[in-house]
């Protein structure tokens, strides 16, 4: 046997030895591209010929929560509170197509029901595929009134696969698709992420089955392609896979060939493998369960005659590229983004338009429209298609309404539109819309210990030696802030940072004592920590475990953005005496030469203007500091909840501070809120500070401090800049709109402000033009 012939026929044994394990199909590698369980409540067969459906009702109330009330025997009807158990109301928050259930609710929290008491003393494990399979007095079986109607709040998160609706009927069918997965062959594949070829697998019973590829097409690829996170499909080089096959079976044939008995008992009970031997997609549905499918029969003859398992391959989008090998990338779109989202893949839709970003209203708004925004930015089909301002409500201009995408569309762009008018929409019915993203792992390398809940806690982050040895270790606290904590709270999939903690002695419950990471240095957008800047070598003054970082993350944050064209309205100048400056003075409110001024003779030159300061996020901003530490400051008569709350910079053409001033938080408060919004917090008699969602903090041009002492300032063209929250003391869902810019014009004697915009509101091209612009020539603004 010559060389050539030796080396390919060890290379067919390699690939054979990594062939054949992956027919085991009831074991489950730990790295499997999986798409997350869709655990569609389908109970067992019932003697009762209707399906149960379940609603959530009452008021006031959200989406995912209310009082239960089952449509039973053509009648709706409530459940009673007597032995009701989170339990329960996991297994009534899975009926209504969510992941979880966070709480439930008793004595008709959301209001008293009418009609039958259908369920009293409901008993569930919480596995339980529907309410009727657990425990109970039996139906319609009660001694209870409306007064004990049970409620749940369901976690914001639906199950992929379930159309976003209030009502969701239990169907009866065993045969159904729920988890999918994507399996590696070839060894290589199986220690990346994200897993981008393999075997299409869909959970079957205890273990995984395969799919019959006879008739396989293109479109059935895209499908499971956008459900596992992937935007495209590609084409796979199924030959080499067939060539493995049979291979294998040349091998298991011969009696003298050394095979396992794993591939052996593989090709005997090869037929029992294919749960699945049609599928016939239109290539526009987002999950595999929605497409026409027919199943094996256990009597078949034969399951895949002429066939194969179904071998798929997908294009990841420009984030998830690092470790797939491939040298091509996607280009996404440039003129669609999504804000305000906790996660990768999640948040509002915003388009561009004339250099000006805006929103999308949900009139209409589905799940075919909102995949399409996902592929074009990137990551796989949609699993949620959110509505009534879910990711919080945008400024500016709404371009689109009812918007009717196909599904096979390339951008939104090109989808038919209803032209939108003040009437149709608001910021409050702003849409939003949750992307399947692959899987990284990136959860796995990372945890919280010590917190009195999961949502808190001292960072812990996996490392590996020179030997490849894997143990937990610290972060050091020092430099540890609310950016660092948004990225770890991402990496753990727990929604948004509420405060990053650079001290966490309250919570030493852990054996973990070494720092291994320091230096930590993060834009607060990265998907990881081990993607932000960090120091090669530990270096860490404060090395005791007490000193590690820490985070408590929360599931909703509040986001500020001023109104802009408020501030251009409202600009002038004031020349003011210094005898009238004194408390603004012991504020630092002025420039440094007002402290060489003769007081109390003479004046400073005040740049004026007033501020608006929207909270459009989906929970209250609040200061940091509880009111036991606010600070009193007598000269003005009131409490300081926050040493800095804004920036206000006068800046030259070379982006250069040349005038500054800054407003404490002397009162966040709300002033005004949005119809139906009531307000929460006042600071008269040493109330409660904040700004509730939905309203507004409104600070006057003529109040101490509401300013920039320009005194000092010679005349010409420069950039005004507010920065709101700007050390970032308060978490917020998205501080790329806590910037504010304007063009000024100063002649020496009066002040022009125009092209006033939020710091994300324009496009690239538009942002750079303002940076450049040379300023007005006279005073007309054209």
């Amino acid at each position: 046997m010559d060389k050539s012939r030796c080396k390919q026929q060890l290379a067919f044994s390699l690939l054979l030895g990594l062939w054949l394990p992956y027919c085991l199909t009831q074991t489950t590698p730990s790295n499997t591209a999986t798409s997350k369980p869709t655990t569609t409540p389908t109970p067992s067969p019932s003697p009762r010929p209707e399906r149960l459906k379940v609603r959530l009702s009452g008021y006031p109330r959200k989406h995912n929560e209310g009082r239960i009330e089952l449509f039973y025997k053509g009648e709706w009807g409530t459940i009673c509170d007597d032995d009701f158990t989170i339990a329960n109301a996991h297994v009534l928050c899975h009926h209504l197509g969510f992941v979880s259930a966070t709480g439930w609710t008793h004595s008709a929290k959301y209001g008293k029901g009418q009609g039958k008491i259908w369920l009293d003393n409901v008993q569930c494990h919480g596995g339980e595929k529907s309410i009727e399979f657990c425990k109970s007095r039996g139906w319609g079986n009660s001694d209870c009134t409306h007064d004990e109607d049970a409620g749940v709040v369901c976690k914001d998160e639906r199950i992929p696969g379930f159309v976003d609706s209030n009502v969701i009927e239990a169907q009866v069918d065993e045969n159904k698709v729920e988890e999918v997965r994507l399996r590696p062959v070839v060894g290589v594949a199986k220690k990346k992420l994200p897993i981008t070829e393999g075997v299409v697998e869909v959970k079957y019973k205890d273990g995984w089955a395969q799919i019959c590829d006879v008739g396989w097409t293109a479109k059935n690829t895209r499908v499971v392609c956008g459900m596992l996170g992937f935007p495209h499909e590609r084409k796979v080089n199924k030959n080499f896979y067939r060539r493995l096959k049979k291979r294998a079976a040349e091998k298991v044939s011969r009696p003298k060939v050394n095979v396992s008995a794993g591939g052996r008992l593989y090709l005997e009970r090869q037929k029992n493998n294919f749960h699945l031997h049609s599928v016939a997609c239109t290539g526009t549905e987002v999950h595999l369960a929605a497409c026409p499918l027919e199943f094996n029969k256990p009597n078949a003859t034969s399951s895949c005659a002429g066939g194969m398992p179904a071998v798929i391959s997908c294009m990841p989008g420009p984030l998830f590229m690092q470790n797939s090998g491939l040298k091509k990338k996607l280009k996404i779109s440039t003129n669609v983004r999504l804000k305000g989202g906790a996660k990768v893949g999640e948040g509002r839709v915003e388009v561009l338009k004339d250099n000006v970003w805006g929103t999308v209203c949900d009139d209409r708004w589905n799940l075919l429209s909102a995949s399409v925004v996902c592929r074009e930015l990137g990551f796989g089909s949609a699993k949620e298609a959110l509505t009534g301002a879910r990711m919080g409500q945008g400024m500016g201009p709404i371009y689109m309404n009812e918007v009717k995408c196909l599904g096979q569309e390339r951008s939104i762009w090109d989808c038919p539109v209803k032209n939108i008018t003040s009437e149709n929409c608001q910021h409050s019915e702003d849409a939003a819309v949750r992307c399947n993203v692959p899987y990284m792992g990136l959860e796995t390398s990372i945890r919280i210990t010590g917190g009195r809940t999961r949502y808190e806690g001292r960072v812990e982050v996996l490392t590996s030696d020179p030997n490849g040895t894997q143990s937990w270790g610290l972060i050091c606290g020092e430099n540890w802030s609310t950016k660092e904590a948004m990225v770890a709270c991402r990496q753990l999939g727990l929604g948004y940072a509420n405060q990053g903690l650079q001290e966490t002695w309250y919570w030493d419950s852990s054996n973990v004592t070494d720092m291994v990471m320091s230096g930590v240095k993060c834009m607060g957008n990265e998907m990881a920590l081990s993607q932000c800047q960090y120091h090669k070598t530990v270096s860490c003054q404060r090395a005791a475990a007490k000193f590690a970082a820490g985070v408590i993350c929360s599931e909703t944050a509040s986001d500020l953005v001023l109104n802009a064209s408020l501030v251009e309205q409202t600009v002038y100048i004031e020349d003011r005496p210094l005898h009238m400056l004194y408390c603004a003075a012991e504020e630092d409110c002025l420039s440094k030469s007002a402290a060489k001024a003769n007081w109390p003779y003479g004046h400073r030159r005040l740049l004026r203007f007033s501020s608006q300061i929207h909270n459009i996020g989906r929970a209250d901003f609040k200061p940091k500091a509880g009111r036991h530490s606010w600070v009193w400051h007598a000269c003005h008569g009131h409490y300081h909840s926050m040493d800095i709350f804004t920036h206000y910079d006068l800046l030259n053409a070379n982006g250069t501070k040349v005038a500054e001033g800054h407003k404490a938080s002397f009162c966040l408060e709300d002033t005004d809120c949005q119809e139906g919004i009531s307000k929460r917090y006042e600071c008269a008699n040493f109330g409660d500070q904040g700004i509730t969602v939905g309203c507004w903090d409104l600070y006057r041009h003529d109040i101490d401090c509401q300013w920039i002492d320009i005194t000092d300032i010679k005349p010409g063209n420069y950039i005004m800049q507010v920065v709101i929250n700007p050390n970032y003391e308060v978490a917020e869902s998205d501080f790329t709109n806590n910037a504010m810019k304007c063009n000024c014009k100063y002649d020496g004697h009066r002040i022009w402000f125009h092209n006033c915009h939020i710091g994300d509101a324009l496009s690239e091209e538009a942002e750079r033009r303002f940076e450049k612009y040379p300023g007005q020539l006279n005073n007309k603004i054209s």
